[in-house]
């Protein structure tokens, strides 16, 4: 199978998004393209693809996999090329000719998806194949295609009359345009918050390097003094660090308060109308709640099963937060100011405690741990488990030229793997969080050419990272393998193509390797040349269990939270705030800990495809600890033999086979949650 779709043809387009890249490997060409290109390329792929399916649809031949969901596979190249580079800049560098873009554009893409799932003639091959698949002599991966392409026509509205067709597609077109705004919304709240520090007797506590980054804020807003943002790299340490604990309320209510602020940006009535098409759209196709039709064709099924994983952790989790919160309080009453612990105080006496239990600050561990040494890190860990190598690519400029790398991923015996792209410090532009992106799938083309994938990694990290950093940049990379080192046929099911609530379970399981002593002692280098020392590394080793009453609790409680949201049956009159208080009460979440992400900034679930989904990353987590204990049980966590058997069985297979199938062909039994309990110090 020769590896060629990489290479560049050098074909003429008038649109400079669809001409074919003279750069290597088929890179994308962002210094060529404008903002206003964006709409004509999409134009142009969608009329393309449109004609593809009119081209099955009108064929006389009875319907084979090739001629109906291979040729469905094959067809809107030119849309998947626009969109891999649209929504990746969109969500990192956009402009407002992009925003509005991607407006224009969303009821557009809406009634394309529809001309396709909606069409009945299409619809009749794609069954008849489906009815028959037994008889059919396909590949395991060709079964999982179909089983895929049947669901997404089903559940794109094929099976419902006319009427209801039309009344999902005016409710697809409004909920992606809902989930934009909501989307705006949440970012200009972020980019609106400044706290600007003039009195320097203010900044008692904070970190030189703190202090530095908000000097540097400050002098580049036009502002005297110091300037604080919501940004992750601002807000954490504030409210590890600061000892005005006034101010630290101010940052703590200026992040949970985002999007409830009865402002322009209030994301309060978004939700509700969100909600509101969620349950309109579940009940066209006969369920009673929106999380019943999500949940249908996960790893869950249910509701009640994801549930049942959620109050097992719950169970286990709140008296470990309680008893921190109990501890925490003993310290603030060893001060002796009559304080009682709030919210705002967790994060700055929880660094205390470790420091006292541990022995451990974070600001001694930074230096060791410089974004391109992490890189470094990461890349090693590959290396040694999965025999890939790292080549940085000079002469493939990305969309930013200050701050994004890209490099080229090869396997042990040298055959290029995919294009690996990295965009982690924070800017107005980028969107909260860390994320993976496909600009380019994997897949093999109707010649027979193996197509590698180009991918890229974002984040809103800082240049030396905390401990918690570090494995944002090994989780991210753990997604980044699953794409780079996918082996399918067909683009559906390759990479991270998989049902959401087992996708989280190869980023977290990256994770694992973060803080291993032989692997820190090869990249947790400070700017002196020297190696992080081996007390220091048992230490965070020792820490690592350390707050996990709190981490699981709020990360748990939004989990309850989506789920709850997702299983009203009506919104109507709703107040977002007391459904979200009653919901916390009833759960019995203490006040001192609020759940990871509030309502009005849960982007994940109202801006993303988490809703009444996640429970997905603890659902994953308990699989990937599970897995990684095989690990630990052989001695070596490095085993080479279990990682190509991971590598091949999990990897390599993206979507192209039932997960629990995979889980068991790898592990031999059922998931077992022994592991992740042990892991987060629950158990």
């Amino acid at each position: 199978m020769a590896i060629v779709a990489l290479t560049a043809c050098n074909a003429k387009h008038d649109n400079p998004v669809l001409a074919d890249s003279a750069l290597p490997f088929g890179a994308p060409e962002f210094a060529k393209y404008q903002s206003t290109d964006y709409e004509a390329a999409f134009m142009e792929g969608l009329a393309e693809q449109r004609a593809e399916i009119d081209a099955i649809v009108a064929q006389t031949e009875a319907p084979t996999f090739d001629n109906t969901i291979a040729a469905l596979e094959r067809s809107g190249k030119k849309l998947a090329k626009v969109s891999g580079v649209f929504y990746n800049l969109n969500e990192t560098d956009a402009d407002d000719v992009m925003r509005e873009t991607e407006k224009k554009l969303s009821p557009i893409l809406t009634e394309h998806s529809a001309y396709m799932t909606m069409n009945e003639a299409l619809f009749a091959r794609v069954k008849a194949l489906y009815d028959t698949k037994a008889s059919l002599g396909l590949t395991r991966e060709q079964e999982m295609v179909l089983d895929k392409y049947y669901r997404m026509f089903v559940k794109g509205g094929a099976l419902l009359d006319a009427e209801k067709k039309a009344q999902l597609m005016e409710i697809d077109k409004q909920l992606s345009l809902a989930s934009i705004e909501f989307g705006e919304n949440a970012l200009a709240e972020t980019n609106a918050f400044e706290l600007v520090i003039t009195d320097e007797k203010d900044l008692a506590g904070l970190p030189q390097s703190s202090i530095n980054a908000a000097r540097e804020a400050a002098q580049a807003a036009g502002k005297e003094g110091w300037l604080f943002t919501l940004h992750k790299p601002s807000w954490i340490p504030f409210l590890q660090y600061a000892d005005n604990r006034e101010l630290r309320k101010q940052m703590y209510l200026g992040y949970i308060n985002r999007g409830d602020n009865n402002n322009e940006n209030d994301n309060k009535a978004v939700i509700a109308r969100i909600l509101k098409l969620r349950q309109q759209k579940a009940r066209l196709f006969g369920y009673e709640t929106f999380a019943q039709y999500q949940l249908e064709d996960k790893m869950a099924k249910t509701p009640e099963a994801a549930y049942n994983l959620l109050m097992t952790i719950w169970n286990a989790a709140l008296p470990k937060a309680k008893a921190e919160a109990a501890e925490l309080q003993k310290m603030m009453d060893a001060e002796g100011k009559g304080e009682k612990l709030e919210a705002w105080d967790w994060w700055y006496y929880a660094e205390k405690v470790r420091k006292q239990k541990y022995d451990l600050n974070e600001e001694l561990t930074k230096p060791y741990f410089k974004l391109e040494n992490v890189l470094k890190g990461i890349f090693i860990a590959a290396n040694t488990l999965y025999g890939l190598n790292v080549e940085e690519l000079k002469d493939v400029p990305s969309y930013n030229s200050e701050v994004v790398t890209t490099y080229k991923i090869t396997d042990a015996d040298g055959s290029l793997l995919g294009i690996f792209t990295t965009d982690y410090l924070p800017r107005a532009s980028k969107r909260g969080g860390a994320w993976m992106n496909n600009v380019r799938d994997q897949y093999v083309d109707a010649e027979g050419n193996m197509v590698r994938p180009i991918i890229v990694n974002v984040g809103n990290l800082s240049e030396y990272l905390t401990i918690d950093e570090v494995g944002t940049v090994f989780h991210e990379f753990g997604h980044a393998l699953h794409g780079l080192l996918s082996q399918c046929h067909y683009a559906s099911v390759s990479g991270t193509s998989v049902v959401r609530d087992f996708v989280e379970t190869f980023s977290q399981f990256n994770e694992n390797w973060a803080f291993q002593p032989e692997l820190l002692a090869q990249y947790a280098i400070n700017d002196k040349g020297e190696v992080i020392p081996a007390e220091l590394v048992e230490k965070i080793n020792n820490s690592l269990k350390f707050n996990q009453g709190f981490m699981t609790t709020e990360l748990c409680a939004a989990s309850i939270l989506d789920m709850k949201w997702h299983e009203l049956e009506s919104v109507d009159g709703i107040d977002i705030e007391a459904f979200e208080e009653k919901v916390c009460q009833e759960m019995g979440l203490i006040p001192e800990i609020g759940p990871r992400y509030r309502t009005t900034y849960f982007n994940h679930i109202f801006s993303s495809g988490y809703s009444a989904g996640y429970y997905g990353y603890l659902w994953a987590e308990v699989l990937d600890k599970d897995l990684f204990s095989m690990f630990e049980a052989s001695g070596n966590v490095w085993n080479k033999e279990l990682a190509t058997k991971f590598r091949q069985t999990f990897l390599e297979k993206g979507g192209s086979e039932e997960p629990m199938k995979l889980f068991q062909q790898f592990a031999g039994r059922l998931p077992d949650n022994t592991a992740f309990l042990k892991r987060r110090g629950l158990k």
